[in-house]
């Protein structure tokens, strides 16, 4: 069981730079990897970027390769997600997810925060 609370969403503009947090409580020892996903109104869920927890390989979307970076702190429980040269495009809410059960199954979701860019 993990416990997720996401932070560091607000309004930017286009080209700017903004870092999301997703801290983490309950029994992480048992997830096997972190992501992000965004949902925009009117969209589907999106995949944005994962890290393994013990190993920390990442993965990216096409959309958002060498431009966003996921991280984590294991001594905070926190992961992070630096997003880089923002486009308008990236705009919605962001959501941290943990699949905590069966791998690639994401059971944990954090509430969400809005990331708006403005062109």
């Amino acid at each position: 069981q993990v416990q997720l609370v996401e932070s560091g969403g607000g309004l930017v503009q286009a080209g700017d730079s903004l870092r999301l947090s997703c801290a983490t409580s309950g029994r992480t020892f048992s997830t096997y990897s972190m992501a992000w996903f965004r949902q925009a109104p009117g969209k589907e869920r999106e995949f944005v970027a994962k890290i393994y927890w013990r190993t920390s390989s990442t993965y990216y979307a096409d959309s958002v390769q060498g431009r966003f970076s996921i991280s984590r702190d294991n001594a905070k429980n926190t992961v992070y997600l630096q997003m880089n040269r923002l486009k308008p495009e990236d705009t919605a809410v962001y959501y941290c997810a943990a699949d905590t059960v069966r791998p690639g199954t994401y059971d944990a979701w954090g509430q969400g925060t809005q990331v708006t860019v403005s062109s």
